[in-house]
């Protein structure tokens, strides 16, 4: 048919066909009192979208209509949601000489309909200057209410990446198959990176919340393409796998964001533990961000309107998450600077760790409020994934490198090993401070170089004066820094009664059972 103009100045050609479905959709009924319904939304190209249907209703229920209206501010949104306008007005918005408004009766020959049970099956194909939101809604105006089986299959184009995604969502799926594979090699690589850590002493609880965090987003990944390729074939996946999906990648974004506050505050650099009243709040703040989240899942699922264009974070609970990023931020830029105050040799870290991790935390509010205001509708799902997870990988990216055990690394935060964390934490200062770590900047040297190797820093011993002291049957050894096994003289001073003496003990110890081995001796 030739191309008709609309009253918004917008060409496009809609043209019937009859066809039997090749496919069939989930059959669905509408039995309502109403004279006027909404059915579904789809976002067609601009020339291969394809609207093929199948409507079944008894004939003593004719006559009923489809209507098709696009996103013109003269279309959808002049009648959806409009109380005050009747079905006749809403109806008179579409012209029919542009095919807008199918007839599911015998006597519109386009319709595709027999007599007796009316079973009407066709189709319609969609061309327009650029990829437009489609909304197709049913009506018997003037009439006892509707009533209908129907089943409908919307498609764009015959390619498997297209045929039976929204023009929005196209790309999407390639999209989480490149990052699943780019963030599969992150998770890679923090894990030989963990293994060379270990070997060293030097696996902290923070570098495992960081790799549970790259786990979990690849997990997340694989839900979310598994569900895509699913809804490729088929056009329906399986939702369930798409929720999964979404709740491992709030996971993964809520591990991050709390090893981003315990790093800042010192945990693992500075400090052996975070204070009572520190771990009460973070408690508290990250209770509130989860059931936030958990809002925003519940009022996405119950509330969202499928017949308006909507974005998660466009919500009540989407802006207190906004909201809670900010504080999160607050409270990230007052840790660091504590950290730095009493640790000013810690530099190397947290001056490029607090720069590239501002960008982040304003990151998320910021493609938000771009994703609401300045995408337009049909191109913001597919924008807004792609930036979202682009985030997701800065972040990780950023950490991997300024963690990574090599000599060439001036960044590294960690200097005191794991094994001797539980020594600083039994010391006599432990309930008042003595989970602060001694001021020592990491030699970070002792790792292997990046052009030669370097055994002999790695298996050497250097030479440490300590100050033991026994109370009872423990040991305490304050400001304690060396590591490995070797042979070490320690020296014991012991008052008893009037009398001071001295004791002097030459033997071989190894870190984690330095206390066991040094009781025996004394």
């Amino acid at each position: 048919q030739k191309p008709m103009q609309t009253p918004s100045g917008l060409h496009f050609r809609l043209t019937l066909m009859l066809t039997v479905l090749t496919t069939v959709p989930p059959r669905s009924m509408v039995e309502l009192r109403q004279d006027w319904v909404f059915l579904t939304r789809f976002c067609f190209l601009t020339d291969f979208g394809r609207l093929d249907f199948r409507f079944r209703y008894p004939k003593s229920r004719c006559c009923q209509n489809i209507l098709l209206y696009f996103d013109d501010s003269s279309q959808w949104p002049a009648v959806y949601k409009r109380p005050e306008k009747n079905c006749y007005q809403k109806e008179a918005v579409l012209r029919p000489e542009n095919n807008q408004v199918i007839n599911l009766t015998t006597r519109y020959t386009w319709s595709g309909c027999v007599v007796r049970v009316l079973s009407c099956v066709g189709g319609r194909s969609f061309r327009s200057v650029r990829e437009r939101w489609w909304y197709i809604a049913l009506s018997k105006c003037g009439g006892d209410g509707l009533r209908l089986e129907y089943e409908m299959k919307l498609t764009n184009g015959q390619s498997f990446w297209t045929q039976h995604f929204s023009a929005d969502e196209f790309g999407i799926l390639e999209t989480d198959i490149t990052f699943l594979v780019i963030f599969s090699m992150v998770f890679l690589l923090s894990c030989y990176f963990a293994y060379n850590l270990k070997g060293r002493q030097l696996l902290h609880t923070t570098y495992k919340m960081f790799m549970t965090a790259a786990g979990v987003e690849v997990l997340s990944l694989l839900f979310h393409c598994v569900y895509w390729g699913l809804y490729a074939r088929d056009g329906v996946g399986n939702g369930s796998l798409k929720i999964l999906g979404k709740l491992l990648f709030s996971v993964s974004f809520l591990v991050f964001l709390l090893m981003l506050i315990l790093l800042g505050k010192g945990f693992t650099v500075t400090r052996a533990r975070i204070s009572h009243s520190g771990s009460v709040k973070l408690s508290i703040y990250m209770t509130v961000y989860t059931i936030t989240y958990v809002i925003l899942f519940i009022y996405e699922a119950e509330f969202f309107d499928p017949g308006e264009v909507l974005y998660a974070y466009d919500s009540p609970a989407g802006y207190g998450l906004m909201g809670l990023q900010l504080l999160a931020y607050v409270w990230f830029c007052y840790a660091v600077l504590v950290s730095l105050k009493h640790y000013p040799e810690k530099q190397p870290f947290y001056v490029p760790f607090f720069t590239t991790y501002t960008l982040w935390f304003f990151a998320v509010p910021v493609m938000a409020l771009i994703a609401n205001f300045g995408i337009p509708r049909w191109a913001r799902e597919k924008i807004v994934n792609g930036i979202q997870l682009g985030i997701h990988l800065y972040a990780h990216i950023v950490f991997l490198i300024i963690t990574r055990p090599s000599a060439a690394n001036k960044n590294f935060p960690y200097h005191v090993r794991t094994s001797q964390i539980g020594i600083l934490l039994s010391s006599p200062k432990g309930g008042e401070g003595g989970e602060s770590f001694p001021h020592h900047a990491y030699g970070n040297s002792s790792f292997l170089g990046d052009s030669q190797p370097n055994f002999t820093e790695l298996f050497s011993i250097q030479s440490v004066s300590l100050n033991l002291h026994v109370f009872g049957r423990k040991l305490y050894i304050p400001d304690w820094s060396c590591c490995g096994s070797g042979s070490f003289n320690f020296g014991h001073q012991k008052q008893k009664q009037d009398l001071q003496f001295s004791q002097y003990f030459s033997f071989s110890i190894h870190p984690p059972r330095l206390l066991e081995h040094v009781l025996e001796k004394i």
